[in-house]
């Protein structure tokens, strides 16, 4: 089986990496920066393998920054944020921080508490957005690219096993950002990686996204409890304000009455994908942006996205361009596993045992009309 990591070191002339400010333990982080000719940007650092700025041309050519984040290592471990940044060993929530396996129970970090209810969220308080990941540049079918690995040990977070996980950030001649995952295990443990970029496309710190055009090729979802973790139950969109079947304003109907809604302050729900898991990355969602012609298409190999709608930013975080993010001033897609599927017999199966590789693709492509 072809592997999506495997790649040539040879340097090409637009990358470029610098030091990016100290990390908690003392070491250095560093910012590395993928180009291509058309202006399309990626600077990355190998600190919580984050996307710090995307730069992306409006239907002018003019560039604008497309992400949330902030300017330094320090802020972004100052910060529980998670602006940018790969998420794991499991992306989202694991209600109570417990799952069952092969007869044991596991009992993992828990560092989120909605409604009172405590559960584990993406991957624990030190999970692998907190890492330092080992970095290298390389040539992706005559592209630039970063290469990210981090092993991480029996026991941390309380997941059971070694994993090794290489992750690849590549720039397409689509205008695309790639993200190829893979990950292998010395003892059967739940993966769900994913990245947790923040994206208004009008630019990062220029107001609320609710007039933002999403289409989301989804027709089911996974409901939420107050404590926004799944039901189990693989609900139908549509008649909610959860049908982005067709273009639909983030804001058209986020403030409804919709207990769904209710229970997740917003949009942060899970949506089930109509491609399913697929061997190919399959488009799966549109977000649109109409005064600066902005698009982005998102491409998948995952069965589910996590629609988040910034509703728990508050103004208190400022961002690299020195403006304060205020709720709902960024929206998330979150490509992934089902939250909570651990727990969940009917969700598709993250456990990944020795033996086998897990390997994920998502693909950010951008255009402007």
């Amino acid at each position: 089986m072809r592997s999506y990591c495997r790649s040539t070191t040879i340097p090409l002339p637009l990358m470029k990496s610098k030091p990016f400010g100290k990390i908690p333990d003392g070491r250095t982080a560093q910012l590395f920066t993928l180009k291509l000719p058309s202006g399309l940007q990626a600077d990355i650092t190998d600190y919580g393998g984050t996307v710090v700025r995307l730069l992306v041309p409006d239907r002018a050519g003019k560039l604008d920054d497309v992400v949330l984040g902030f300017d330094s290592a320090e802020k972004y471990a100052a910060h529980t944020s998670y602006f940018g940044c790969l998420i794991g060993r499991f992306g989202n929530r694991i209600a109570a921080g417990k799952f069952h396996l092969n007869g044991r129970t596991y009992t993992l970090a828990t560092n989120n508490v909605p409604a009172g209810q405590p559960c584990h969220l993406h991957g624990g308080p030190e999970g692998f957005h907190r890492k330092l990941w080992s970095a290298d540049l390389i040539n992706r079918a005559g592209n630039s690219a970063l290469r990210l690995h981090y092993v991480s040990r029996d026991g941390e977070e309380g997941y059971p096993g070694n994993l090794t996980v290489t992750v690849v950030y590549s720039l397409t001649d689509s205008q695309g950002l790639r993200i190829d995952y893979e990950a292998t295990c010395d003892q059967p443990t739940p993966v769900n990686l994913t990245n947790h970029s923040y994206f208004n496309l009008r630019g990062e710190g220029s107001g609320d996204v609710l007039d933002h055009e999403l289409t989301l090729n989804a027709a089911h979802f996974t409901p939420v409890n107050s404590g926004q973790i799944p039901t189990g139950e693989i609900a139908p969109i549509a008649g909610t304000p959860f049908d982005f079947r067709t273009p639909q304003k983030i804001g058209a109907l986020i403030n409804s009455t919709n207990e769904q809604l209710k229970n997740g302050e917003g949009y942060d729900h899970n949506f089930v994908l109509d491609a399913g898991k697929s061997a190919q990355p399959a488009l799966v969602a549109t977000a649109y942006e109409a005064r600066s012609g902005r698009c982005m298409e998102i491409l998948t190999t995952e069965p589910g996205v996590q629609l988040y709608s910034g509703n728990f930013l508050d103004g208190t975080l400022v961002g690299k361009s020195g403006r304060p993010y205020h709720r709902r001033n960024a929206f998330c897609l979150e490509t992934q596993h089902y939250p909570d599927s651990p727990n969940q017999p009917a969700f598709p199966s993250t456990i990944l045992i020795p033996g086998q590789t897990y390997r994920s693709t998502t693909v950010h492509r951008f255009s402007a009309k």
